[in-house]
């Protein structure tokens, strides 16, 4: 009897493959016959799950924004206001040994996934999901008073955003440490604190 295949989950090990490659190897050493080696198999077989190198890019994109997500759910759940917005930031910062590899990969797939802006998915690692978490948060701290009424929202929730990508290039660039990373998200907050 043949073996059943969980289509889903076989994509979701080689767009897996592709990240660890990326992460241990750099974005040089990505290549279809790399994923299919770090899975142990021969590169034709990934072909059975993707038309082409660029549908496993766009696949392991997503699968960044996906962990990335189901990190700050865990991270966040329970929590509000400033702690929360805390704990959320801290999982898209590169303050941590996970965080940073990741900030090193995403990096490496901006150049590819602009030319891949047409797919709808492309620009997954790059969009911020976590932006409802963001505002949910400044909201709770203005009504809890730990920020002041007048906190223009919408303009921090740009910044927030913005810091994200800047300390991911910044990190990839001349790396810091978490402190720096974390001061940058301090003063940004500082002059709206009740």
């Amino acid at each position: 009897m043949p073996r059943v295949v969980d289509h889903d989950e076989r994509r979701r090990q080689i767009a897996e493959a592709l990240l660890a490659v990326a992460a241990r190897d750099g974005h040089e050493a990505v290549s279809s016959r790399a994923v299919a080696k770090e899975l142990g198999v021969a590169t034709g077989s990934l072909w059975h799950y993707f038309d082409g190198f660029d549908d496993v890019v766009r696949a392991a994109a997503a699968e960044i924004t996906r962990r990335t997500d189901e990190r700050i759910r865990s991270a966040t759940m329970g929590l509000r206001g400033l702690t929360r917005l805390d704990a959320l930031m801290r999982e898209v910062l590169p303050v941590d040994d996970g965080t940073r590899t990741e900030a090193y990969v995403v990096v490496g797939f901006w150049g590819r996934l602009t030319a891949l802006a047409s797919s709808p998915d492309a620009g997954s690692p790059t969009f911020a999901t976590w932006q409802d978490g963001i505002s949910e948060s400044l909201d709770e701290a203005v009504a809890d008073g730990e920020l002041s009424p007048a906190t223009p929202k919408h303009s921090l929730m740009s910044l927030l955003r913005s810091i994200t990508y800047g300390q991911q290039v910044l990190e990839v660039t001349e790396p810091h440490g978490a402190e720096a990373h974390l001061a940058v998200l301090d003063s940004i907050l500082s002059p709206w604190r009740a």
